[in-house]
């Protein structure tokens, strides 16, 4: 169900989001901004481009030529756009960019080699020593573990509050807090939050917010619209959209971005070309893939939820799901992923997966073709069964990351798991 704030395709949109689309081509002529199926084939892309070439081309290049001494300083000055180093940006990054940002409705759009050097080389930008920082207990393990781990290790100070309790994000917020993160929905659970509530807090307390839109992309879901102020995807998944390139981008003001590609310049934690050209070739499809994995993960969802093996689904898109009203109210879609939960323990869980014959054994997710794996063993083999347990992660748990094949052959195949199970 389309969220009430969530603009309609083709609706105007805020003011901010409208500069941004006009800016990145989103717009059509008669001022209204395009559909999202619109946007992910030709938005962010110049009218003509190198070569007259259809085409996104790859420029396959470490450094870039100046004609003479003037154009150096028309650089620096700002007169002219140009690139002038590969570690500095890439025509083809930049094409890229345009195109994520149009789709988010951000000023501004900066990728990376992978989802997890945009965050760190976000909070690198923002944060700083004797700073604090609020995250829920629910965010990526990968980033809950930079800033417990390695952060800590710098002098920044981290406080972990349970996911969804407003009131304890607020009560850990202090003098020195200069960053919120959460993610919406989940990992592995697809809990949701609240936006505007989330927005709320790190405004009256003057403190940037960070979501983690990954599992939701900006199909499904626009944070910056409800006042959050960067956004994190990795686009290894949803966005490139075929599982074969890795990348991540942040999103948000041209000012906080620029203050973050500034320390990109240094730590070089940059995307190559072909990956750039990669994922505007799999934007190109966006938004057909998007609205079909999510038709099939409700599909798969309500199956599982009615199956009398079945003793939990974790999916938005169910009445049951906890937070249901919120993410009807902010998404267009419920997203590709279905978590459950079976009756049984980690050898029954493993046989379920292991008797599937389309979904694939595989980490990661959002790609065209359907992978299914089991948290425990996946992602948290070193750990006990107890430790497990401590951070929330079931033997019995299954994350099923739906593809765009025919539903109704998913639904069979995992039927007939389920039951030689």
């Amino acid at each position: 169900m389309m969220s009430d704030r969530q603009p309609k395709d083709g609706d105007a949109a805020d003011e901010p989001a409208r500069e941004g689309a006009k800016r990145f081509g989103a717009t059509g002529a008669d001022g209204k901004l395009l559909g999202f199926s619109t946007l992910a084939v030709h938005g962010g892309e110049p009218r003509p481009k190198l070569g007259n070439s259809l085409a996104t081309p790859i420029v396959q290049t470490a450094t870039y030529t100046f004609a003479d001494t003037q154009e150096i300083h028309d650089h620096f000055q700002h007169r002219i756009e140009r690139e002038e180093y590969g570690r500095y940006g890439n025509p083809t990054q930049r094409i890229a960019e345009q195109k994520l940002a149009a789709l988010e409705g951000a000023e501004d759009c900066l990728l990376f080699s992978s989802g997890m050097a945009a965050v760190t080389t976000a909070m690198y930008a923002v944060l700083s020593h004797n700073s604090h920082v609020v995250v829920t207990d629910d965010s990526y393990r990968r980033t809950r573990q930079f800033l417990t781990q390695t952060l800590h290790r710098y002098g920044i100070e981290v406080s972990v509050v349970p996911a969804g309790d407003y009131e304890a994000i607020e009560e850990a917020i202090r003098p020195t807090t200069r960053l919120l993160v959460s993610e919406s929905p989940t990992n592995p659970y697809n809990r949701i939050v609240d936006l505007e509530r989330f927005a709320d807090l790190g405004r009256r307390h003057r403190i940037k917010t960070l979501i983690d839109a990954t599992f939701a992309t900006p199909f499904n879901q626009r944070p910056l619209e409800y006042g959050i102020d960067i956004v994190l995807h990795s686009a290894t998944k949803y966005l490139g959209g075929h599982n074969d390139l890795l990348a991540g981008a942040i999103l948000g003001s041209a000012e906080l971005v620029d203050g973050v590609r500034s320390l990109q310049a240094i730590t070089g934690a940059i995307i190559d070309p072909l990956a750039a050209y990669l994922l505007v070739r799999g934007l190109k499809t966006f938004a057909l893939r998007i609205a079909r994995q999510n038709a099939n993960a409700q599909a798969l969802a309500e199956f599982l939820a009615a199956h009398p093996k079945v003793t939990a689904v974790h999916y938005a898109g169910l009445p049951s799901h906890p937070q249901h009203e919120i993410a009807r109210r902010q998404m267009r879609g419920f997203g590709g992923v279905v978590s459950f939960e079976i009756a049984g323990d980690l050898e029954t869980t493993s046989r379920v997966i292991d008797a599937c014959r389309i979904p694939q054994i595989a980490p990661s997710l959002g790609g065209v073709e359907s992978l299914i794996e089991q948290p425990a063993l996946m992602s948290f083999y070193e750990l006990t069964t107890e430790e497990r347990l401590m951070v929330g992660i079931k033997d019995n748990l299954i994350r099923y990351s739906v593809g765009i094949e025919d539903a109704e052959d998913l639904i069979a195949d995992l039927a007939v798991a389920l039951e030689r199970a």
